[in-house]
């Protein structure tokens, strides 16, 4: 089953088919199929304040370009860090400017929450997976990944913020813990594993 994915993010991308080749949820029958192959991802503007509507105006954009019987697959995530609010939230990808610079949003994020103490630095990852298929159906999963952040970035793997996350019952950071863990304890991979139940009920 070829699932098209709104979002010109390759790490996101990659990360979501190696789910679909056997992480929580997978079995190898789901293809993450780029938005490049349809002649690229639409132009959207994410103002909607929340991860479900973004997701839902990446997944109708794309699902515009596709046929009536495919089926558009996007994603909205961020990270939600206690001591701020909740930010930056759905606003994470563009957390130091609109260039989503992943290594700027990184930083700043540190340079926010310095002097911080370990107390009060929890946060939790947060992961839309929104669905639109034939006749318009929508589906949509949620996942969510609690712990606390770190006061410098530590590991080489993972993307965004991982270097600064470290799960619930955890002491290493995602991008010290690397793909195989991050593949069972991620907000994305909480909320794949519902997706692909949901699927697997549909087909």
């Amino acid at each position: 089953m070829k699932l098209y994915f709104a979002s010109g993010n390759a790490h996101k991308a990659a990360e979501l088919q190696r789910l679909a080749d056997g992480g929580e949820g997978g079995a190898g029958w789901i293809e993450i199929v780029s938005a490049h192959a349809v002649g690229g991802m639409p132009p959207v503007v994410e103002d909607t304040g929340t991860f479900v509507g973004n997701a839902r105006k990446k997944a109708q954009a794309l699902k515009s370009k596709l046929r009536a019987e495919d089926w558009a697959l996007a994603d909205d995530s961020g990270l939600c860090v206690d001591a701020l609010g909740g930010a930056p939230g759905v606003e994470s990808a563009y957390y130091a400017g609109p260039q989503g610079d992943g290594a700027a949003n990184l930083q700043k994020l540190q340079r926010v929450m310095a002097g911080i103490p370990a107390g009060e630095r929890g946060a939790h990852f947060f992961c839309v997976l929104l669905l639109i298929g034939p006749d318009e159906r929508e589906l949509v999963f949620e996942g969510l990944c609690a712990g606390r952040l770190l006061e410098a970035p530590s590991g080489g793997a993972g993307f965004g913020y991982d270097p600064l996350f470290v799960p619930e019952g955890f002491e290493q950071s995602f991008a010290a813990l690397g793909d195989a863990a991050k593949a069972k304890l991620s907000h994305r991979a909480r909320a794949w594993k519902k997706l692909a139940t949901g699927l697997r009920e549909l087909v």
